[in-house]
């Protein structure tokens, strides 16, 4: 199923439609690996980038990396960054 098909995005009347196709997914047929792959080399395209930079600062937030660049440019970096912290 391609989404937004029916819809056209910009047009707020049609969201619930856009909503519905998107509740229709079936997750399961994500392929992790193939994932996981596109992720890895899209973080590989922005450590590419950062070769030859300054790293100004470094930040480790709750839910992403932060660095920012000699030049004032910031990446952000989400994802899975390990277990043993619980929230109660």
């Amino acid at each position: 199923m391609a989404i937004g098909t029916e819809t056209d995005p910009a047009d707020p009347g049609k969201i619930d439609a856009l909503l519905r196709d998107i509740e229709d997914l079936d997750l399961q047929d994500i392929d992790a690996d193939s994932l996981r792959e596109w992720e890895f080399e899209q973080i590989r395209a922005v450590l590419d980038e950062l070769a030859g930079k300054t790293i100004r600062s470094a930040t480790l937030e709750d839910t992403r990396i932060v660095i920012e660049t000699g030049d004032g440019n910031r990446y952000f970096f989400f994802g899975f960054m390990g277990g043993g912290l619980s929230r109660t």
